[in-house]
Parts: structure tokens; sequence; C-alpha cells
């Protein structure tokens, strides 16, 4: 009974901590962004405390607080009366929490609550006589000529420190070559936030070693001219966000000079010669290394994605639509051009005359494009080689990709393999443990076919369009390696089993001892299967969906009785008070953790039973080929943003 009442207790001072408690002033001044920053890193301190508190991880939920203390001292440091009455409710939180983990044992900085500062803060030196009032401390940025430049300070210690990787490369799809890339961040969520330090997983990385590899280190004063710039909000000072910050690159050109974006047009059906099917192919094996994944970009033409490819480089447009022999790519390939090397150059062969003549007809047929744009190149080629390849074909590409992938992680290592009638599992473990991985993926797996009604083809590789691969890793160790070295990125500490599909490879990764406890290797395995399962219904099927899905699915499996199941619904409204709207969630403008966090509400509010049957609707127009928008739409009614904006709504 006291431990129900102390989660309880909990859920309740953790629920909604990103609302603003009403100033005492109706006259006060409204919030600068800098304090905003502060009232919203507390309220999500609070609620990753709760989590973790429920999951009885009160070392981690320890750790939360003491995060959000940390602001708590900032914001008394600002002396802002406003900003005081702003997180008035979050220190009676705050206060209660430190006591619950006390009685579990955690020790933490004693907590005094701060008393309210007065509306002037005092000079600390004021001058004799002087009857002007004291500096407004609620205005604590410095003026624009002292703060930190972007593109003087900011810029050369990213190129120093993670040019390799994120300036000339996009190493786990996280790229810093631009102000608005660094701000973007990867596919799974921002890891910059303005005036949040310690939100900032950029900044976390780094204090904690992980980054940079390769030898390389942030000194301490780099390391606190980032967090200051971060602290003064952030700042762009150039005239070009999107202008690269790779040494060498091109000047930006004056405002009124700047080229316009490219214009992309979808291909119609009409054409004879797919952009997907017959040109991405050429261009990767053509250009790949010199404008595609490439170190260092030739001419300043990058081809990564369709967009960049029709945006051109340093000598302009290298794509005329409508005009294939008169557009500088194929005189650049048939070496006809009046400036510069015949392409491809560094020694590779020139293009056969039928492949300069597909892209010139392709070209001709107005330079379409046939596949979604804003994914990569490479990617596109992919899908578009998946979708014209039978089960058994792909079973044998992922089964050559993950043998050298794992030898990549575990270069001594000697992996042998288990297969059932959809998984692939390779590790080097026994062969008594990979077949009770197997077994136990198989079982989750008829979960995941539930949520649609699948039938017909499930029974055999034809699901996922060929078996799904399994690594299974001995140690955790282990498993943090196989992500780096194959994924290129670090994984969350806690994590020990994921999934990843890119329209080829479709795999889960997970740790799998010896000696643990089949339920506990099981129970490990359901959310990744669920969640591959769900990605691998369509084309687009976004990562908030699929990992929403896997996640709630696993929950609801394991909880046992009304109060676990009351747990879960705590939590769903706690990860929605996190986030400001659908739009920043879906344009991932948020933290990977408040997005799998609201992704996970988001799916608990989709399989209760009284919208089940919409779920199954959705899910079923995927395996029809609809795209995501449109299939979400046709089983809910309304469109994804509409239906977050409503669940945030609600939950509040």
């Amino acid at each position: 009974m006291q431990r129900f009442v102390l989660l309880t207790l909990f859920s309740m001072l953790s629920c909604g901590g990103l609302q603003i408690a009403a100033p005492r002033d109706a006259a006060a001044a409204e919030l600068d962004r800098r304090q905003k920053n502060i009232v919203s890193t507390i309220g999500a301190a609070l609620n990753r405390a709760g989590k973790e508190y429920f999951a009885g991880k009160y070392e981690a939920s320890g750790t939360e607080i003491r995060k959000a203390l940390d602001q708590v001292q900032r914001a008394v440091d600002l002396g802002s009366p406003e900003l005081y009455d702003a997180i008035a409710g979050q220190l009676d939180k705050i206060s209660k929490a430190h006591a619950l983990l006390e009685l579990e044992g955690v020790s933490l900085p004693p907590f005094v609550r701060p008393e309210r500062p007065s509306a002037m803060k005092p000079t600390a030196n004021p001058s004799p006589g002087s009857d002007a009032p004291a500096p407004d401390s609620t205005s604590p940025m410095p003026p624009d000529s002292q703060l930190i430049s972007f593109t003087k300070t900011v810029a050369p210690i990213l190129n120093s420190k993670c040019g390799r990787c994120h300036v000339t490369a996009s190493r786990g799809g996280f790229s810093s070559a631009s102000y608005a890339a660094l701000m973007k961040g990867p596919p799974e969520g921002v890891v910059l936030f303005a005036g949040d330090v310690i939100g900032s997983r950029l900044i976390e990385t780094i204090e904690t070693g992980d980054m940079p590899r390769g030898g390389g280190k942030v000194s301490a004063d780099e390391l606190q001219t980032l967090k200051d710039w971060i602290n003064q909000g952030a700042k762009f000072d150039g005239t070009d966000p999107n202008q690269s910050i790779a040494i060498g690159a091109p000047p930006t050109a004056a405002p009124d000079m700047q080229a316009k974006p490219p214009v992309i047009t979808q291909a119609t059906g009409n054409e004879t010669v797919s952009f997907a099917l017959d040109i991405a192919p050429l261009l990767i094996e053509n250009c790949n290394g010199c404008h595609i994944d490439a170190m260092q970009v030739r001419g300043g033409l990058r081809m990564d994605t369709f967009g960049q490819l029709m945006r051109g480089g340093d000598s302009g447009a290298i794509i005329t639509p409508g005009r294939g022999e008169a557009s500088l790519l194929v005189k650049k390939l048939r070496g006809t051009a009046t400036d510069g090397d015949q392409m491809p150059a560094g020694g590779r062969p020139a293009l056969p005359d039928d492949a300069i003549a597909l892209i010139s007809k392709w070209i001709d047929e107005g330079a379409t494009i046939d596949a979604n744009e804003r994914q990569p190149i490479r990617v596109i080629s992919q899908l578009a080689w998946a979708s014209k390849a039978t089960s058994a074909e792909m079973s044998a590409k992922r089964a050559a990709n993950a043998d050298k992938n794992f030898l990549l992680a575990n270069s001594g290592a000697q992996p042998t393999a288990e297969s059932t009638p959809h998984f692939r599992v390779i590790g080097s473990g026994s062969n008594e443990t990979l077949a009770m991985v197997g077994q136990a993926a198989e079982q989750h797996l008829k979960i995941a076919q539930s949520l649609a009604r699948s039938t017909g083809d499930d029974a055999a590789e034809d699901y996922f369009h060929g078996q799904a691969t399994i690594f299974v890793l001995p140690r955790r160790y282990d498993y943090s390696e196989f992500s780096k070295m194959v994924e290129q990125r670090s994984l969350p500490s806690d994590w020990q089993a994921h999934w990843q599909f890119d329209g080829i490879n479709a795999y889960i990764a997970t740790v799998a001892t010896e000696s643990e406890d089949p339920e506990t290797i099981s129970a490990r395995l359901m959310a990744p299967v669920v969640s591959l399962a769900v990605a691998t219904r369509g084309t687009d099927v976004p990562r908030w969906f699929a990992q929403g899905l896997g996640t709630a699915t696993a929950l609801q499996q394991n909880a046992k009785g009304r109060g676990e199941q009351e747990k879960l619904r705590t939590l769903a409204y706690e990860a929605a008070s996190s986030v400001k709207n659908a739009k920043d969630f879906l344009e991932n403008k948020v933290t990977p953790e408040q997005s799998d966090s609201l992704g996970t509400a988001l799916a608990m509010s989709m399989l209760d039973r009284s919208r089940r049957k919409y779920l199954n609707t959705t899910l079923r127009a995927l395996t029809e080929d609809q795209l995501f928008d449109a299939a979400f739409t046709t089983g809910f009614g309304v469109p994804p943003m509409v239906y977050i904006d409503q669940f945030l709504q609600f939950a509040r």
C-alpha cells in the first residue's frame, strides 16, 4: 500500500511539468526565450524523473532531479520575479520528488526552496548619488556585439573536431555541414536546443567523451565556448544558414544574388526512364566518394539528395530539364565540356554511351523524380531495387549484408546462424541461444500480425519481403560496438535491443547472454519485433509510429493488473506535457527521448479498444501501398498532425 501511495504521489507531481504558473502581477512582463527554456527544461527533467521512478530506476530518477536543481539555480541567478512565478509549481514538485527519492535511499543535494526575488536587483557597485535603477536582471543576454559568433568561432570548432564525420560526411545520419543541418539534427531528433545546454545531447556526448571519435578531443575552453553560444540562444550571424561551413567551401553570395531553390518535378508516369530505377544506381556507382557520401566534396557539388543534384555546384546547375545534351552533367560525362576533366574522375572508366544516353533521355523527359525527394538518393535506389526484387533475392542480399556487418563489429568472431520462417538469427553464441531467440521472435510476430489481422503471405518469408535479421550479441559491450561500427552512432546506456529498416536491410540487434533467463530475453525482443513489423508495412512509415506501437504493445503485454495499466496512462500524459505541438514533433524538433515517449503515448491511445479498429484499417491500408499520411487518414478520418494536436490538447 505504501508503495502504491508513493507511485501515485510521484505521478501527481510529475504530470504536467511544463505548465507555467500564472504570475502574481497581471502586468508582469513575458518571459524571454532563455527563461522559457529554463521552465521547459525543468519540466522535461521532472517528466523523465517520473518515468524512471515508475520503472524502479531510482538513481536515474535522481539524476533527472539533479538536472532540474541545476536549472533552478540558473533561475535563481537571473533574479527574475517573473521567472520565479513561472517555476513556483515546479519547485513544489521538486520538493516532493526530493523527499520520495530520499525514502528510496537516493543521495541528493539539499534542497531549500529559494525566496522570490524583488523586482529590481541592485548593481554590485552603484554610482554614488545615482538615482537610476539597477539594470533589470531579466535581460541577461549580452548585446549582439558580445555574442559568440557562429561563423567565426563555433563553425571552426565544429570543422576541426567533427569535420571528418559530420561536416564533410553524415555519419550516423547526423550532419553539421551548415547551421541549418546542425539545428535540424539526425533523424532521431534535435540534439541542440537554443538556451538549453543540459537538454542538448550534442554537449552531453562531448562531456561523456563519446564524441569526437578517432583520437580528437574538444578542449575545456572549446566546450565552454559551445555552451556559452547555446546559452546565448545559438544565434546565427551569417547570410545563409544552409551555407556549408566546410573549410574551402565557396563563400555565400550576397542576399540578392543567392541562387533560387531548384525546381523539383514529380514524375507523371508517362516517362520511359525512371530516376529511382535507372538513374540513381548509375549516379551512386560512378559518383560515390566525390559527390555522394563524400568526405570532401569536389567542385561544391553534392548529390546525396535529389535537391542537391538539381541545385548543382560551383559552376551552377548541371541539369537543364528538357535539354539533355545541353546539360552540363551530360557534357561532363561525354568529355565535351569547355572546362574541367571528363567525369567520373580519379581514374574511373568513362560511362558507356548507352548509360549517358539514358541520363540524357531522362533529362529530355523533364528530369522528374518518381520517389520521395526528401530521401537520400542512395535510399531511393535501394527502395526501387527492393520493389522489384523477389523475397528470395532480398533474403540473400540481407544475409550477405548481415554477415559483413557482423564481422565489421566482431572481427575475431566466427558467427553461426539459425533460421525460422521469418528470421535469420546470427551471432557468436550457442545454437541453442540463437534458436531460442528465433522462437521468441516468431511468437512476438504473431502479436504484430494481429494488429492488422494479417493473413496469407505472413506465414512465409514474404512478410518482411525476405527474411529479417536478428543480431544476437553476447554482452552489452558487443551491442554498443555493433552500433558504433555498423550504424555510426552511440546508443542510450539503458538500451539492450533496437530495430532498423532502410528499405533493404531489416534487422533487430539485441543482447542475449547464455546465462540469462529465456523470459528476460523474450521480453526484450517484443518491442523491436513489433516495431520492425509495423515499419515494413509501407515505404514511408515514420519512426515514431513504428517505435511507438512496438513499445506500447510490449508495455501493455507485460502490464499485469489495473495498477500497472493506470501507470501507463500516467506516463502517456507526462509525455504529452513535454511536447509543444504536432508540427514540432513531426518535424523532429524535439529530443529523441521526447519523440519516443510521445510516440508511445500516441500508440497507447490508438491501441485503446475504442480506436483499435481505426488502427487496423490504417495498417491494412499501408499493406495496400498507400502512403502513410493517406493510410492514417483512411483509418482515423483525420491526418496525423490533426490527431496528434487533438491528443496533446486532451492530455493536457
